[in-house]
C-alpha cells in the first residue's frame, strides 16, 4: 500500500497465512500530507484536507509500485520504531530509486537541513530538485495541485438516489481500504467520492470488536482480508453499485483478472447471503455454483461441512416418480418405480395458512383447511391439475428431522423435502409465482433449503409486485362448500337434482375403501359420500360399537386399486339412488372406464344383484365369470355350488299414479323427451324477461366470452333471443355445442353468439327447467326408419303442448314415465302400441304387471303388418329385447 508520497507498506512472501507488514518512509524527502478525518471521540481534533500535490504524489507511487517487487535499505530507525530508508524498484539496489523519481517529477521536496556534503545520494536529490524547479514540474508550477476528495457518507443526503443515478453501470474506482474480505472503501472516479461498499450476495468472516476496543477475528477472517487486499488494495478496478438498502451500498467489484465475489466463494472465504443475493447483477446462480464447489472440496470455512443429503444413495437423491395424491398445497404422495409410496414435501415453501390455525381447529370441529384457508383450495387445485397421474423428476434437497411437540407447536414427523420438476418447470417456483405459497426465510447458517432457493425468492418478489394470490389487495376467494356426507335430510334434497343431471362432473377427494368414496361436485359446490352401484366390494377394517371389524381378504388391494385409478382425478358420476345414511349410490366413470366394471374385471369385487336392471349388467356378469374361471384373487377358493331354487319373498307394492301437469318442449331422436313443470313456468318467464331486459341495457361484447366444456352461459337462439345454456363441447371458435337447459334442445353455434351467464340468473336462482324422461313399458325400435316414424308421431302429438306425467320407475340415465294428453287423458304410449309403432317392454315388477297387460293390445298395423315376428331372430328386423 502507498500511504502517501513518502511512505509505503511492504509485505514479505505469504507462508501459511498473511505475511508480516512493514512501513518504510523515504529518507531525505518530504511529500504533501494526505487528508485526515478527525478522530472519533476527540472533539479537539479537526478534519485536515490534502496538502497541495499530496494526492498526485500518492498516485504517482501507487501506479508505479502497487503489486510490484521492491528492494529497500533502512538507514535510520527512530525510538518509536519508524524506519527511514531508500526504496528501489526490482530485486536489488540497481533498480529505479523511488525518492529520486518523485523529486524529478516535482512531487516531493528534499530535506536540505543536515545535508552532509560527502553523501552523493543527498547531493543527487538536490540536483534533481533544482532541475524540476527550473523545468517548473509538479509543485513548482504556478497554482493547482489541490484535490477535493468527498466522503459520500457525509456529503450525500440520500445515498440511494446517488446509487440509482448510476444505473448499475460500471464506474472506475480505486480501492483505498479493505475492512474485511467483503467490505472495502473505494474512491470513485472521476468525481473523487469515497464510499464504503459491501460485496453483493456474500459475507466473509469478520473481525468482532470487543468492549475494550480490541478486535477478535472469526476463523479465516484474516485470511479472507488478505485474499482481497493482496488482489485489490489500491488497484484500479470497476465497480457496479447495485443497491442501497438501509444506507448500506451493495456492489460488485470487477478486476481485469476476475470477479472477487466469485473468487472468495470458490476459495471458501465467504458464504452466500440471501438478503443481498437478489441484487447481484452478474447472476445469482454463479455465486451458488462457486459456493457449491467450495463445499464439495471442503475448503476453509467449509472444512467440516456435511451435505444435507450426504447419507443418501444417488438413487434416493434423484429419481422419477408418479404423483398419486396432492396433500394440502406443499406435499404430494408419489409412487416410485419399485411400487413403494413416498410423501414428498416441496422444499423451502409454506402453503397458505391463517394465524392461530391450531386454535381454530380446537374451537371449530367443522374447520376444513382446504376450503376455509384462503387460497389453500386454489393451491391444491393448481398442483392437482398439473401433477396427478403424471411422472415428475424429484431431487431431494434435505431431510427435515422429526420434531416433538413443544410449547404451542405440534409434533412433525421426518420430512423428505425436494425440488419437483415436470417438463423443466420447478413446481414450487410456479406455485410461488402465482402467489399460492410463500418462501421460508432461514438463518444464514441453515443449509437445509431448496437447491433453487434464489429462483423461489425471485418468484415471490414478482408475485408481490404483481399482487398475485396471497399478495393481492382484493378480497380473498371464499369457497362455500356444503358437506352433505351422511346428512340424510340434505341428501334427500339433492337427490332429485343429481338424478336429473345425468352424468355430473366430480373430483374424488378421498377413498375410504374400494367402493366408498368422497366426491367434490364443482357445479353443485358440495361434498358427498358416493357408493359404487352394482358391486359387492371386500370391506376394510373399521371401528364399530361392538369392536374392531376385521378386514375382508383383498379389501386393501381393492382400496389401492381405486386410489390409483381415481383419487383426486376428475370423473363423471351417475347418481341412481341413496341409502338410509344419506350416501349416494351410482356409477363412476373415468376416461371411459366404469369403476364398478374395472373392480370386477380385476377380481376385486363381486356383482351385486341390484345390477340386474342396469345397462352394465351383462358386462359385469361376463367379467365376473371370467375371473371366477381363472380363480383369481377373491375367487381363489371359489367352488361351484349346486343350483337351488330360491324363492324371494318381497312385499307387494302398488303402482302409484300421481300425474302432474308438464309442458313438453323437446323430443330427441332416441325418443327421450324434455318437459317443464307447469307450476314453475311463471318463474321461468319472469326470469327470462328480466334477463333479456338487462342484456338489452348492457349488451355483451361480441367474441369476449371464451367457452369451456361444462360452463353455464347464455346463447342467442335463431329467434334472436337469449336463453340459458350449458357448453357441451368446444370444437373451435366457430363450432360450440350447447344444450339449452330450460328447453332441452341442442344447437351448434359460433362463440360470438355466446356470453357469460349473469350471476343473478344462474341455476342457483332458478334450477334448469328442462327435465329428461323416457317412455315407460315401451321398447324403442332400433331400425332407424321405424324409430323415425315413432319420433314424428310423438312430435306431432305432444311437442309444445301441456300433458300429464307420472314417474313409473327409474333408469340409468333418466326416469321412465307414462304421459297422458292434457285434454283427453289418453295414454300417449298406449296410443303408440295400438298403432303398431312400438312393442311393449314386459316388466318383472308385480306392481307394474297391470299396466303392462293393458298395453299388450296390438293391432295389425305398421310393425305387425307381416305377422308376429318376435319368435324369429329379432335382431335382423331391427328389434332386440
Amino acid at each position: 500500500m502507498v500511504l502517501s508520497g513518502c511512505a509505503i507498506i511492504v509485505r514479505g512472501q505469504p507462508r501459511g497465512g498473511p505475511p508480516p507488514e512493514r512501513q518504510i518512509n523515504l529518507s531525505n524527502i518530504r511529500a504533501g500530507a494526505m487528508a485526515r478525518r478527525a478522530a472519533q471521540g476527540q472533539p479537539d481534533t479537526k478534519d485536515t484536507p490534502d496538502e497541495p500535490w499530496a494526492f498526485q504524489a500518492r498516485e504517482f507511487l501507487r501506479k508505479k509500485l502497487i503489486g510490484k517487487e521492491v528492494c529497500f535499505t533502512v538507514e535510520i530507525r527512530t525510538a518509536l520504531g519508524r524506519e527511514y530508508g531508500m526504496v528501489y524498484l526490482g530485486k536489488d539496489t540497481t533498480g529505479e530509486n523511488i525518492a529520486e523519481s518523485l523529486v524529478n517529477e516535482g512531487l516531493a521536496t528534499v530535506r536540505r537541513e543536515g545535508i552532509r556534503g560527502n553523501n552523493p545520494e543527498q547531493a543527487r536529490l538536490c540536483e534533481l530538485e533544482d532541475q524540476a524547479k527550473s523545468s517548473k514540474k509538479g509543485m513548482w508550477t504556478e497554482g493547482g495541485g489541490t484535490h477535493t476528495i468527498r466522503d459520500l457518507k457525509y456529503t450525500i443526503e440520500n445515498p440511494r438516489n446517488f446509487v440509482d443515478s448510476l444505473h448499475q453501470k460500471p464506474i472506475n474506482a480505486i480501492i483505498e481500504h479493505v475492512r474485511d474480505g467483503s467490505v472495502v472503501r473505494a474512491l470513485l472516479l472521476p468525481d473523487y467520492y469515497l464510499v464504503t461498499v459491501m460485496l453483493s450476495g456474500i459475507k466473509c468472516p469478520t473481525f468482532k470488536r470487543e468492549a475494550d476496543g480490541t478486535e477478535t477475528p472469526e476463523p479465516f477472517a484474516a485470511e479472507a482480508k488478505f485474499f482481497t487486499e493482496s488482489r485489490l488494495l489500491q488497484r484500479d478496478v470497476q465497480i457496479i453499485l447495485e443497491s442501497c438498502p438501509n444506507q448500506i451500498i451493495l456492489g460488485t467489484i470487477l478486476h481485469p483478472n476476475g470477479n472477487i465475489t466469485e473468487l472468495l466463494l470458490k476459495e471458501g472465504f465467504a458464504r452466500c447471503v440471501d438478503w443481498s443475493m437478489a441484487v447481484y447483477t452478474q447472476g445469482a446462480e454463479k455465486l451458488r455454483a462457486a459456493e457449491r464447489s467450495a463445499k464439495e472440496r471442503k475448503v476453509r470455512i467449509w472444512k467440516d461441512y456435511v451435505a444435507p443429503t450426504a447419507n443418501l444413495d444417488q438413487k434416493d437423491r434423484q429419481f422419477v416418480a408418479k404423483v398419486m395424491q396432492v396433500v394440502n398445497a406443499d406435499a404430494m404422495v408419489v409412487k416410485l418405480n419399485s411400487g413403494e409410496y413416498k410423501t414428498i414435501h416441496l422444499s423451502s415453501i409454506r402453503p397458505p395458512r391463517i394465524e392461530g390455525e391450531e386454535k381454530n381447529k380446537d374451537k371449530d370441529k367443522r374447520f376444513r383447511p382446504l376450503y376455509d384457508i384462503p387460497y389453500m383450495f386454489e393451491a391444491r387445485e393448481f398442483l392437482r391439475k398439473k401433477l396427478i397421474g403424471k411422472k415428475v423428476n424429484v431431487t431431494v434437497d434435505y431431510i427435515r428431522a422429526a420434531t416433538g411437540p413443544g410449547e404451542g407447536t405440534p409434533a412433525f414427523p421426518e420430512r423428505t423435502c425436494a425440488t419437483v420438476t415436470i417438463g423443466g418447470i420447478n413446481i414450487a417456483e410456479a406455485l410461488v409465482s402465482k402467489g399460492l405459497a410463500t418462501v421460508i426465510r432461514y438463518r444464514q447458517d441453515d443449509d437445509q433449503r431448496s437447491s433453487h432457493y434464489d429462483e423461489l425468492l425471485a418468484a415471490e418478489a414478482r408475485a408481490i409486485k404483481n399482487g398475485k394470490g396471497l399478495h393481492s389487495k382484493k378480497e380473498v376467494p371464499i369457497h362455500r362448500v356444503a358437506d352433505i356426507s351422511g346428512e340424510t335430510q340434505k341428501a334427500k334434497q339433492f337427490l332429485p337434482f343429481l338424478q336429473r343431471a345425468g352424468r355430473s362432473e366430480a373430483v374424488v377427494e378421498y377413498v375410504f375403501s374400494g367402493s366408498r368414496l368422497k366426491l367434490y361436485m364443482p357445479k353443485e359446490t358440495c361434498l358427498i359420500t358416493f357408493l359404487l352401484a352394482g358391486i359387492e366390494c371386500p370391506r376394510s377394517s373399521r371401528n364399530l360399537p361392538g369392536g374392531m371389524q376385521v378386514a375382508e381378504p383383498f379389501s386393501d388391494e381393492a382400496m389401492l386399486f381405486t386410489k390409483e385409478l381415481v383419487l383426486q382425478r376428475e370423473v363423471e358420476v351417475e347418481v341412481e339412488s341413496m341409502d338410509k345414511a344419506g350416501n349416494f349410490i351410482g356409477w363412476l366413470h373415468i376416461e371411459g372406464v366404469n369403476l364398478s366394471v374395472a373392480l370386477v374385471e380385476n377380481a376385486l369385487s363381486k356383482v351385486h344383484f341390484t345390477a340386474e336392471r342396469s345397462a352394465y349388467y351383462k358386462t359385469l356378469v361376463s367379467a365376473e365369470e371370467a375371473c371366477r374361471q381363472r380363480k383369481e384373487k377373491i375367487w381363489a377358493n371359489y367352488e361351484e355350488k349346486p343350483v337351488e331354487e330360491v324363492v324371494h319373498l318381497s312385499e307387494e307394492k302398488e303402482r302409484v299414479a300421481n300425474y302432474r301437469p308438464v309442458y313438453v318442449t323437446e323430443i330427441t331422436d332416441t325418443l327421450h323427451f324434455y318437459t317443464q313443470d307447469v307450476e314453475t313456468g311463471g318463474q321461468l318467464e319472469s326470469l327470462m324477461e328480466t334477463m333479456r331486459a338487462e342484456i338489452a341495457a348492457q349488451p355483451p361484447v361480441e367474441g369476449s366470452y371464451s367457452a369451456r366444456r361444462g360452463d353455464y352461459c347464455i346463447s342467442k337462439f335463431a329467434d334472436g333471443e337469449w336463453y340459458r345454456a350449458r357448453v357441451e363441447k368446444v370444437e373451435s371458435p366457430a363450432k360450440v355445442h350447447v344444450f339449452y337447459i330450460d328447453y332441452g334442445n341442442r344447437e351448434v353455434v359460433s362463440s360470438t353468439r355466446l356470453a357469460p351467464m349473469p350471476p343473478a340468473f344462474s341455476t342457483r336462482t332458478l334450477p334448469a327447467q328442462a327435465t329428461e324422461y323416457a317412455f315407460a313399458f315401451i321398447l324403442i325400435p332400433q331400425d332407424e326408419d321405424a324409430r323415425a316414424d315413432v319420433v314424428d308421431c310423438v312430435v306431432r302429438d305432444i311437442q309444445n303442448s301441456q300433458c300429464l306425467l307420472n314417474v313409473e320407475y327409474s333408469g340409468a340415465t333418466c326416469p321412465f314415465v307414462t304421459i297422458q294428453f292434457g285434454d283427453t287423458k289418453d295414454d300417449v304410449g298406449l296410443g303408440l302400441v295400438k298403432e303398431g309403432l312400438v312393442m311393449v317392454d314386459v316388466r318383472k315388477e308385480k306392481h307394474l304387471q297391470k299396466m303392462v297387460s293393458k298395453k299388450i293390445e296390438k293391432t295389425a298395423l305398421n310393425i305387425w303388418r307381416y305377422g308376429d315376428f318376435r319368435a324369429d331372430d329379432a335382431d335382423e328386423f331391427g328389434y332386440s329385447r
